[in-house]
């Protein structure tokens, strides 16, 4: 058997191959809410043979959302249709997962293809918040900085909706400290200038995060994976790095927390990134290596034989297939045949094996 499709066991959760679908934001809710577009999305890739399906960044409070079309978890009515969507995922032999996020002050924005900027409020936008009162971009408009009692809120705001998260089937828990997010906001030097407990030193910086992992954790099951998703370098001299990130992630591993999903980027505009085949895929290398924690490869992974080699080479556990996911949902189907190996296919499908 190949290695990508093989099995990955963490805790008591059993994952039928190494092929999970990150993370991708359809921006197609309402009010937080899920509707059908999410289940098909979802659901067909788990039809397709993935063996985790991670949601969406799910926003743990209103604010908290990207753009208005993005899903939430601050509302108990939202679990109803997200069961749902769990339930489907599941009968298809695939883990359902879900990623909670806050987009601090990355809020607020139009979905993509009606431009992306921030709104006002007079265009359904909102005031955002922030470690510190410094914008994205300059013609944002400036972001709260949080209070020690805001601090304490969204803390509560991610364990309420990991608790959420439970009652609605799913079985793994990603917290979002990835792509200039809040968690990420707070843990890089160029967005971070408080002087409490929460900015300047390395200890400061990551107390947020630390304190996240820890509302979470005491709604979680224990038998069940707790993922962290980080940006591993900001690309950018005297931003977060890499050596800070295997710091911080031998430390989420006495957390609690048994996978690093492995990105890098996104906290600062205009910042040029060697972006080719596999260009992430170095960083969860080095951080599975020297932080001796399960890690997810990420970016520009196409092909079943390139993401074969990154599993043999030892550079990562598991592999997340985005973009090409969206261009083939069965691409696990295809890597069987590309491998020679075998996979279960949907017995609906069954006259199309070769």
């Amino acid at each position: 058997m190949s290695k990508l499709l093989s099995p990955l066991t963490i805790k008591e959760i059993v994952l039928r191959n190494r092929i999970a679908i990150p993370p991708m934001c359809q921006y197609s809710a309402v009010e937080g809410f899920a509707n059908d577009w999410h289940l098909v999305h979802l659901g067909s890739r788990a039809a397709g043979g993935a063996s985790l399906i991670i949601q969406e960044a799910t926003a743990v409070s209103p604010e908290g959302r990207i753009s208005p079309g993005d899903l939430g978890l601050y509302h108990a009515g939202h679990i109803e249709k997200l069961k749902q969507i769990t339930t489907f995922i599941a009968s298809q032999g695939a883990v359902p997962g879900i990623q909670l996020a806050h987009a601090g002050r990355k809020a607020g924005c139009a979905v993509p293809w009606k431009g992306g900027r921030q709104l006002n409020a007079g265009e359904g936008g909102w005031r955002t918040l922030a470690p510190s009162a410094i914008p994205f971009y300059p013609e944002d408009s400036i972001p709260d900085e949080l209070t020690e009692s805001g601090i304490q809120k969204i803390i509560a705001d991610f364990g309420v909706a990991a608790s959420r998260a439970l009652a609605a089937g799913y079985q793994v828990v990603e917290i979002h400290a990835a792509h200039g997010y809040l968690m990420h906001q707070f843990l890089s030097p160029l967005s971070n200038r408080r002087t409490d407990q929460y900015g300047g030193s390395f200890e400061n910086r990551i107390r947020l995060l630390l304190k996240v992992v820890e509302s979470v954790r005491n709604v979680w099951h224990d038998n069940l994976p707790l993922f962290v998703r980080i940006s591993a370098t900001d690309w950018v001299g005297g931003g977060w790095n890499p050596e800070e990130s295997v710091s911080l992630c031998k430390i989420l591993k006495t957390n609690g927390v048994d996978l690093i999903d492995c990105s890098t980027g996104g906290l600062v505009p205009g910042v040029k990134v060697p972006v080719g085949p596999g260009f992430m895929v170095a960083f969860a290398g080095k951080i599975r290596k020297e932080a001796a924690i399960l890690t997810s490869a990420v970016g520009l992974i196409t092909e079943p034989k390139q993401a074969e080699a990154i599993l043999e080479e030892g550079s990562a556990d598991l592999i997340l297939i985005g973009r090409e996911s969206l261009r083939e949902p069965y691409f696990p189907l295809k890597a069987a045949a590309d491998l020679g190996d075998e996979i279960d296919w949907p017995v609906q499908y069954m006259r199309a094996k070769p």
